[in-house]
């Protein structure tokens, strides 16, 4: 069971987990916040969409297409 961080609060994930399932869990849902300061959540689960950007260990990656693994550190802020 993965151990991570999100936003800097500690959340435990069934192995698999992605990094957008452990956002809905663990917050709000949303994965970042847009230009105009509206927060913005996953929407096609796939990596078209590019809405599920995070910072996952300092690098800016895909939270649907990342699988949560322990001591990953996940933000959604800038």
């Amino acid at each position: 069971m993965p151990d991570l961080h999100l936003d800097g609060r500690p959340l435990s994930v069934a192995l698999g987990t992605t990094v957008a399932a452990a956002l809905a869990l663990g917050s709000d849902g949303s994965a970042r916040t847009s230009v105009s300061g509206q927060r913005r959540a996953p929407l096609c689960g796939m990596g078209i969409c590019q809405e599920c950007r995070v910072t996952i260990d300092g690098l800016r990656r895909l939270a649907c297409q990342t699988l949560c693994r322990d001591g990953m550190q996940v933000e959604t802020r800038p």
